[in-house]
């Protein structure tokens, strides 16, 4: 049995360029076919998943008081970016009628002739639906959340959300721009970015490895054993990512289609070998399977889908899910080398995988992936192995040249929202050693972090509750000791006979050990 392709209920006839006619006098979505819309509407909602998913993830990674944080600044960022999307960031991106080939214009601020005419991106779906999926937690907003992880146990809130807003306007905007809007450089190079390579991986990757570099590195002091404080929250956001990536990379073909089903394809073939790849080069140093493992190359292999997985072929995402596994495994390295504490390795597993990514196109890129959407049949060559040898420099000029802007620009960006008063980037060393959550929420991820440091909690245990006033010394009202001296205006000690050892242990299981030795 077979039938032919039939298209939209009616061709679009062109009368409104700018809003897709009058809906006061026709149905404006004569031009569309529901299922493309109903798909793209569900990819939205998918990819909607993502930025909590990222907060968790972010949450697991830290420790457990700037856990909540760290999930605030995700969700706080979706509002930023949201507002700014509807403001002026779609416009900047994909405008049509700008022509610098470098950013847009502001011809369709605050969504103006932005309706029912075909989208710039694909004639499957209307301009409203494609600015929507755009934002909606998607392409930007997602971008954004993967920034902010930047700001991991020492960074302040409200000044990073300052520095989101700018950056998509000053960073991401542009990026978007050369690659998805018509006029853009790179579009009319040819170069081959499915779902943000670019924009997305390369651009929160280098941009929080700049904000990272102007906050400056974790007190040293305080990092005496540590490790991610909650493996399960890790592996709970990674599936919400994972989940939010089918829309991510499947929705970027714009139509419920072959190349949306080759997209999802990829997308977990890449992100299964990366994962199995990282979980054993984790295995032969510590000789111990590591879920953690797992989860980083399960991401890394889904951020270098995201540029790849609506261009290359099955076998070349098998490729690509086992070199991105050791690429990103051996470039969590990297920041040591450098001495910038990337604390959530946001470089190594989107930077550096978004880089792998665009370049297997310019390797593994076939014409007849990109034709499986019935819009672009013929429009683009493949890569390498359809002989098209030029598609790898292209690749690598794109990659350098988001690369060097995405890091200056949002280096810069920092430096100059630090000078501003009352808008310092980085907490106090009070501040970090409390933890964000006291600091920035005031809230807590788990209540027990709060008890810990009521006064009573230190108090001795006695048969009968005293009907005295406790007084617990200012010295002995928090678990860590250099929480106490400080408080005491002391100068925070190296060390102390009873360090704080993450979720290896506490004070009190020191302490325990000392008696269990002496007996």
């Amino acid at each position: 049995m077979s039938y032919s392709w039939v298209g939209p209920p009616t061709a679009f006839n062109g009368t409104n360029e700018f809003l897709g006619g009058d809906s006061d006098s026709e149905n404006l979505n004569q031009w569309y076919q529901s299922g493309d819309q109903a798909y793209i509407i569900i990819a939205s909602a998918m990819v909607l998943v993502m930025v909590p998913g990222l907060g968790f993830l972010y949450s697991g990674l830290a420790r457990r008081k700037s856990a909540l944080s760290l999930i605030w600044a995700c969700m706080g960022s979706c509002s930023v970016i949201t507002f700014q999307w509807y403001f002026w960031g779609y416009s900047l991106a994909f405008s049509q009628y700008g022509t610098s080939g470098f950013i847009g214009d502001l011809s369709k601020f605050g969504l103006m002739k932005t309706l029912g005419a075909p989208s710039p991106g694909s004639p499957l779906i209307p301009d409203l639906l494609y600015a929507f999926y755009q934002v909606s937690m998607q392409f930007c907003a997602v971008t954004a959340a993967i920034v902010v992880g930047a700001t991991a146990e020492r960074g302040r809130l409200i000044p990073m959300m300052v520095f989101i807003f700018f950056w998509a306007t000053i960073v991401y905007c542009p990026i978007a721009c050369w690659v998805w809007n018509v006029n853009g450089w790179a579009f009319k190079w040819g170069v081959l970015d499915y779902a943000g390579g670019g924009p997305v991986e390369i651009g929160s990757g280098m941009s929080a490895l700049a904000y990272s570099m102007v906050l400056g590195r974790r007190q040293e002091k305080m990092m005496l054993n540590f490790r991610p404080h909650n493996v399960s929250l890790i592996t709970l956001g990674t599936v919400l990512l994972w989940f939010g990536w089918l829309g991510f990379n499947g929705g970027s073909s714009f139509g419920a289609n072959l190349r949306a089903t080759m997209a999802c394809w990829n997308s977990n073939l890449t992100a299964m070998f990366g994962a199995a790849t990282w979980v054993l080069l984790d295995w032969r140093l510590a000789r111990k399977w590591s879920m953690v493992g797992w989860c980083s190359g399960c991401i890394s292999g889904l951020v270098a889908a995201t540029p790849a997985s609506g261009f290359i072929t099955p076998w070349g995402s098998v490729v690509l899910g086992i070199v991105t596994g050791v690429v990103c495994n051996f470039a969590t390295k990297i920041k040591f080398w450098i001495k910038i504490d990337d604390a959530l390795d946001v470089f190594a597993e989107h930077g550096v995988a978004g880089m792998v990514g665009l370049l297997a196109n310019g390797i593994f890129g076939a014409s007849y992936i990109i034709g499986l959407d019935g819009v672009n049949t013929g429009l683009f060559n493949g890569g390498w192995i359809q002989h098209n040898y030029k598609q790898l420099y292209i690749q690598f000029a794109y990659v350098v040249a988001v690369t060097a802007y995405s890091f200056v620009v949002s280096a810069i960006l920092a430096y100059a929202i630090n000078y501003i008063p009352g808008l310092k980037l980085r907490a106090s060393e009070e501040a970090e050693l409390l933890g964000m959550d006291d600091d920035q929420l005031g809230e807590f991820a788990y209540d027990y972090v709060e008890v810990r440091r009521d006064y009573l909690a230190w108090t001795p245990a006695q048969k009968e509750p005293s009907h005295s006033e406790h007084h617990i010394p200012q010295g002995e009202r928090h678990g860590i000791s250099q929480h106490s001296q400080m408080l005491e205006g002391k100068e925070p000690s190296e060390s102390s006979g009873e360090q704080h050892t993450g979720i290896g242990g506490d004070r009190h299981g020191i302490a325990a050990e000392k008696v269990e030795h002496e007996s």
